[in-house]
C-alpha cells in the first residue's frame, strides 16, 4: 500500500508473558483503582475468584453472569451491582462476552477497564462495543470503552478446548482480513494484519496437534493481539456486519458464526481487493488463499455451514434485508439478490 493515508494509534498498555496474571494488582494500582468489580461468565468463575484473590481488598465483588452478545438485561444487572458496590473499575477475565460486558459498563460510566483475555477474540484491542436488545444487536465505537490495560498470559489459554481455540482463532483472522481491505487502512495496519494471520495460521494447527504446546499458545495469543489491534483501527466490512446480524438476531455462537462465514465472504470480496488477496496469500503461504482458508477451518474442526449452527432457510431473507438496510463499508458493492445467494451458499455449504 502506498500513497496518502492516516494512522491513528490507539492508546493501549499490554503486559504479555507466561504468568503475567500475577501482575494484575500492579496494573490496577497503576490506574489508582481501589474498588474493583471482577467480571466473568459462569464457566470462568474459578478464574474470576483467582483474580479477586490477587487483587486482595481492592476486589469488592464478582459478577459471573456475562453472556454472549451482551444482552441489555445482563448489562443492567452488572450496572446495578457496580453502583451498589461503588466501584471505580472492573477487571474482565475471559473472552469476548466478558470483555464486551466490561465495555458496556464503561460506555455508561467512567469506569476503568483491565482485561485478562483467555481466548483469541481480540475485543480487548478495540473501542468497539455491542449490546443486544431483543433480537437486535447494536454496535458502535467509543474510545471510552477501550481497556486501559491488557494482560496477555498464554498460560490461561492452555485449557481452552481445541475446538474453541480453533473457532476463536478464525474469528481473530477475520478481523485482520477485513482490515486488509478497509477504506481507512494503512501500511502499518496491513503489516500487522499479515503477521497476525500468519501467526494464527501457524499456531492453530499446532494447538490442534498438541493443545498444551506453550509456544503455540503464546504465538496464537500474539496473533490475536495483532488481529484485534487491526480491527480496532479500521472500519469493519460485510463479514462483520453479517456476523453481527446473524449472531444478534438468531443468538448464534459468535466465533462459530465467524468461522462459517469467513471463507464465503472472503471469496466474495477478494476479487475486488487484489492487493489484499496477495497479502492474505503471503500470510497463508499459498497461491490459493481461499482454498487454504477453507482447509484451515476444516482441519480445525470448525462448523462449515449456517445449517450446522441451526439457522433455518427462512431466516436468510430477514438477515439479508437487515444487512442491506444498514450496510458497512465494503470493497465490493452488492445487491440484495447477491447477498441472498452468498447466504444460501453458506447455509448449504455450496462453494
Amino acid at each position: 500500500m502506498t500513497g496518502t493515508f492516516t494512522y491513528d494509534a490507539l492508546p493501549m498498555r499490554v503486559v504479555f508473558g507466561s504468568g503475567s496474571i500475577e501482575q494484575l494488582a500492579a496494573e490496577t494500582d497503576r490506574l489508582g483503582l481501589r474498588r474493583v468489580l471482577v467480571l466473568s461468565t459462569p464457566e470462568q468463575r474459578a478464574l474470576a475468584d483467582r483474580a479477586a484473590g490477587l487483587l486482595g481488598k481492592a476486589a469488592v465483588g464478582v459478577f459471573d453472569s456475562a453472556r454472549m452478545h451482551v444482552p441489555v438485561e445482563t448489562v443492567q444487572a452488572a450496572e446495578s451491582m457496580a453502583s451498589e458496590l461503588q466501584v471505580d473499575g472492573c477487571v474482565a477475565v475471559g473472552g469476548g462476552s466478558t470483555i464486551g460486558l466490561a465495555k458496556a459498563l464503561a460506555l455508561g460510566s467512567d469506569l476503568a477497564i483491565v482485561t485478562v483475555p483467555t481466548t483469541y477474540a481480540g475485543s480487548e484491542m478495540t473501542p468497539i462495543w455491542g449490546i443486544t436488545k431483543g433480537e437486535k444487536k447494536t454496535t458502535g465505537r467509543d474510545r471510552k470503552v477501550l481497556p486501559n490495560s491488557v494482560i496477555y498470559d498464554p498460560d490461561l489459554t492452555m485449557t481452552l478446548p481445541v475446538p474453541v481455540s480453533g473457532t476463536s482463532g478464525i474469528n481473530a483472522i477475520a478481523h485482520a482480513i477485513e482490515a486488509l481491505y478497509a477504506p481507512d487502512g494503512s501500511p502499518v495496519i496491513a503489516a500487522m494484519a499479515e503477521q497476525g494471520i500468519r501467526d494464527l495460521a501457524d499456531a492453530l494447527p499446532a494447538i490442534s496437534a498438541a493443545s498444551n504446546d506453550p509456544r503455540a499458545r503464546a504465538l496464537a495469543l500474539q496473533g490475536a493481539w495483532l488481529c484485534g489491534a487491526c480491527l480496532g483501527a479500521t472500519t469493519m466490512g460485510l463479514h462483520h456486519k453479517l456476523c453481527h446480524v446473524l449472531g444478534g438476531s438468531l443468538d448464534l455462537p459468535h466465533a462459530e458464526t465467524h468461522a462459517v462465514m469467513l471463507p464465503y465472504v472472503t471469496a466474495f470480496n477478494l476479487p475486488s481487493a487484489p492487493a489484499s488477496a496477495d497479502a492474505l496469500a503471503r500470510a497463508l503461504r499459498t497461491d490459493d488463499a481461499i482454498t487454504a482458508l477453507r482447509a484451515l477451518t476444516v482441519d480445525l474442526g470448525a462448523p462449515q455451514t449456517l445449517l450446522d449452527l441451526g439457522v433455518g432457510e427462512n431466516d436468510l431473507v430477514r438477515i439479508a434485508d437487515e444487512v442491506v438496510s444498514n450496510p458497512y463499508s465494503n470493497p465490493r458493492t452488492f445487491t440484495r439478490e447477491e447477498l441472498l445467494e452468498l447466504l444460501h451458499n453458506a447455509w448449504k455449504g455450496r462453494r
